[in-house]
């Protein structure tokens, strides 16, 4: 399949996705949240937008992603986890952030096709995954090499949002499918799904999750940090 065929099959499925989300009922399992910095897994996690970002994800999913961590553990490779559950606040802080920061890149585009763009990659606070709990951004550390991977639209952590980072996107280098392969099987393997338009956003029990795997219902759906106070 060539580039234009490709990407206009990823959005036509994205779109699709979309209209159908509304519809998909959500019977949340009530897992609660907790941080990945807690585990004693070997991971990296990139610096956050948010001051005390505290990485959180759901209790289910913290056995998947320490299986992960040991199979790369295995490769000289070490998770990185860019992102998980977010706030309300956090999103529209990352939305805004990103917003600013193409602006300022690309003073020629008018403010809505900025927003245009950056939507294709960045969900608006209110339909947002990663207020579940249920996402996960990923990319992988190479400790062999001392670099994170290239995954094709990558400088280290400092990813070029474009088409080039739909998964699965055909004209990119030997080594950066390879990389992706790598990651996208090994969160696949966990039955996490990846997202149809970022190679590093997984999902799992979320809305999104439910309609790729043709589940009935979700078991995630938005969230929000609950403080237990200690005695």
């Amino acid at each position: 399949m060539n580039v234009q065929a490709y990407c206009e099959a990823v959005e036509a499925k994205d779109l699709q996705h979309k209209l159908l989300a509304p519809s998909i009922w959500i019977r949340e399992n009530h897992s609660p949240l907790v941080s990945l910095m807690d585990t004693n897994f070997n991971l990296m996690f990139e610096p956050s937008i948010l001051e005390d970002y505290q990485y959180l994800t759901r209790e289910d999913i913290i056995e998947k992603i320490g299986r992960i961590s040991k199979t790369l553990d295995k490769q000289d490779k070490t998770l990185i986890i860019r992102s998980a559950w977010r706030s309300f606040e956090h999103q529209q802080l990352l939305w805004e952030t990103t917003f600013a920061s193409f602006k300022k890149k690309h003073p020629e585009k008018s403010d809505d096709n900025i927003k245009q763009i950056i939507s294709y990659f960045i969900a608006p606070p209110t339909k947002s995954m990663h207020m579940t709990g249920g996402a996960i951004d990923a990319l992988i550390y190479d400790r062999i090499q001392d670099c994170v991977m290239d995954f094709g639209t990558n400088n280290g952590l400092e990813i070029n949002l474009s088409k080039k980072c739909y998964p699965y996107y055909p004209d990119i280098g030997p080594e950066a499918k390879k990389n992706r392969e790598l990651l996208i099987g090994l969160f696949e393997d966990e039955d996490f799904v990846c997202d149809l338009k970022e190679y590093w956003h997984f999902d799992y029990g979320d809305v999104v999750w439910a309609i790729e795997k043709e589940k009935e219902y979700a078991i995630y759906g938005p969230t929000i940090w609950m403080y237990e106070p200690t005695e």
